[in-house]
């Protein structure tokens, strides 16, 4: 390779990064609109002048926010073509490959497919506690999406410990107010509601509220997602108009991030509707 098209090759491969890096940051902003031909453009090119290990970060990438967005079948395609491109350049045994386990592991859980993701969230934890030791950040939270696999199959008791290591180690790690301690606050919230624990649910939920509104916009569609869930716990409380509230929030900033008609406006579009009519039939009671 000459010395020209050793430049040239460099400078594309700063484009790359560049673009990856400004998809990542739309991304967190929960501009996904913006991120995904970013990523596009971005996979295109490595395909073209990067290594395996690139294409397969890339695809990774792209496929989160597909997830995010409800693309399913289009993050798993992407998540399967980068796992043995991830294998092929760091081994079966790399954490990176955890990550890829994890978060095909986390599609299943979106999906609602709990059996199905299981196997794939263990392997995760397997690999990472392996290559990491046990009180790496990266094996909480691979052991907190595994326990949220596990809430989706009621298996509550095993779930309630892996929550609670997850947060010893990330708020040992990172302090009280990280992302990831949000995250974990709502699914032990979510798990506390179903077990009927109401009150200590509500407390979960308010203080990973806190935690997301602080770290994110109030508009970001995980906040989005928190104050959906205290929605919920409102109206199962009878308290209606804080439960309408919360979802009028969550549906503008879903509306916003999704569209009208991804399947988490709908949903959620659905049990504001339903909260109505129960005001309006209060109302009419009284």
């Amino acid at each position: 390779m000459t010395t020209r098209q050793r430049k040239s090759l460099a400078a594309l491969q700063k484009l790359i990064r560049q673009l990856s890096r400004a998809a990542d940051e739309r991304r967190a902003q929960g501009r996904y609109d913006l991120a995904e031909p970013l990523y596009l453009r971005a996979l295109s090119l490595a395909e073209l002048f990067c290594g395996c290990e690139d294409v397969a970060a890339l695809c990774n990438n792209l496929a989160v926010l597909y997830k995010y967005m409800g693309r399913f079948d289009e993050a798993e395609r992407l998540y399967r073509r980068a796992l043995p491109l991830m294998e092929q350049s760091l081994g079966p045994e790399h954490s990176e490959i955890a990550t890829l386990y994890h978060n095909l592991g986390g599609l299943e859980h979106a999906r609602g497919r709990f059996a199905v993701g299981e196997p794939l969230a263990r392997r995760s934890v397997e690999i990472r506690e392996r290559a990491l030791g046990p009180d790496h950040p990266d094996v909480a939270a691979d052991i907190a999406a595994l326990a949220g696999i596990l809430d989706g199959q009621g298996k509550y008791n095993e779930s309630e410990p892996l929550y609670r290591r997850a947060l010893a180690i990330f708020e040992r790690e990172y302090g009280p107010e990280h992302y990831e301690i949000a995250v974990n606050l709502n699914n032990l919230a979510a798990l506390k509601h179903a077990q009927g624990c109401l009150d200590e649910a509500e407390r979960l939920y308010r203080r990973a509220l806190v935690i997301k509104e602080k770290l994110l916009t109030a508009e970001h569609p995980d906040v989005a997602m928190t104050l959906n869930n205290l929605a919920v716990l409102c109206k199962a409380q009878g308290r209606y108009p804080e439960a309408e509230a919360l979802y009028r929030r969550a549906l503008a900033s879903f509306e916003r991030s999704f569209g009208p008609e991804s399947l988490k406006v709908i949903t959620c579009r659905n049990n504001h509707a339903t909260l109505m009519r129960l005001m309006e039939r209060r109302a009419n009671e009284n």
